[in-house]
């Protein structure tokens, strides 16, 4: 087993991709740490992966410098360590034009997409660089490559963009302390808001047909190359943006 007793911390554990990255990760014997703000629904996901022994769950709103701080010394007093953060959590806004947005929904979107993973980021690397291990997955979108016609979502994009950058800089920076980063960009996969579209099989087959594997990814398919980059089969993988999204970007640029 690849994660046989390493402690792992995914954020944003309740949402569709979070689930698939911890049922992934606790088949390989992690011991994984869900958090969210809501505990009811990553209870839910703890019975649902099916191996709670493994899990724990912990509630915390990631824009608050001071509940993530509580929740790492917390999980550190519990496990002695943290071997991955899987930066999961994340926020996005129905396509509008931007100057049409509410600067409360622009707000929303920087605090969780950016100073959501700033906070818990900060507060790790402080615990990995002590002993001078770990391994960071942020999760953008390939929404941070490419503007996407029709699809109104410039600061949504904008916020995954400098998840990018981020991954960059923070892999650089700690590399000296065998901390690596990486980020996870997935296109388009069947979870969240779109899910409720993909069950109209016309419009199912409309953006099918737009991607060279001709079909939707799932949850699964983040969730394999997150696995791939926290193990240490990744040790020599460093500061890389690896596209999870059937070919999309590769065809459309």
């Amino acid at each position: 087993m690849r994660l046989t007793d390493k402690v792992v911390i995914v954020t944003g554990a309740s949402s569709d991709i979070g689930k698939g990255i911890v049922k992934r990760f606790i088949e390989e014997e992690a011991k994984v740490i869900l958090i969210a703000r809501n505990l009811e629904e990553l209870e839910k996901t703890r019975k649902e992966v099916g191996s709670e022994q493994l899990t724990a769950s912990i509630s915390c709103d990631l824009t608050e410098e001071s509940q993530v701080l509580q929740s790492v010394n917390q999980i550190m007093d519990t496990y002695g360590k943290i071997d991955v953060l899987v930066n999961n959590a994340g926020a996005i806004n129905d396509p509008v034009h931007f100057h049409e947005m509410q600067n409360s929904d622009i707000k929303k979107l920087i605090d969780v997409n950016l100073f959501g993973v700033f906070h818990i980021t900060k507060a790790v690397l402080s615990k990995m660089s002590d002993v001078k291990s770990g391994a960071i997955v942020n999760i953008g979108s390939i929404a941070g490559e490419r503007a996407i016609q029709r699809v109104h979502l410039a600061v949504y994009s904008s916020t995954k963009a400098a998840i990018s950058m981020f991954t960059k800089a923070i892999a650089v920076e700690y590399a000296r302390k065998n901390v690596r980063c990486n980020c996870v960009n997935p296109g388009i996969i069947n979870s969240g808001m779109i899910k409720s579209y993909l069950e109209d099989p016309q419009a199912r087959k409309v953006l099918e047909d737009r991607l060279p594997l001709a079909r939707i990814g799932e949850p699964e398919d983040v969730a394999n190359a997150v696995l791939y980059l926290a193990s240490d089969e990744a040790s020599w993988v460093t500061g890389t943006i690896l596209n999870v999204d059937g070919g999309k970007t590769a065809s459309e640029g």
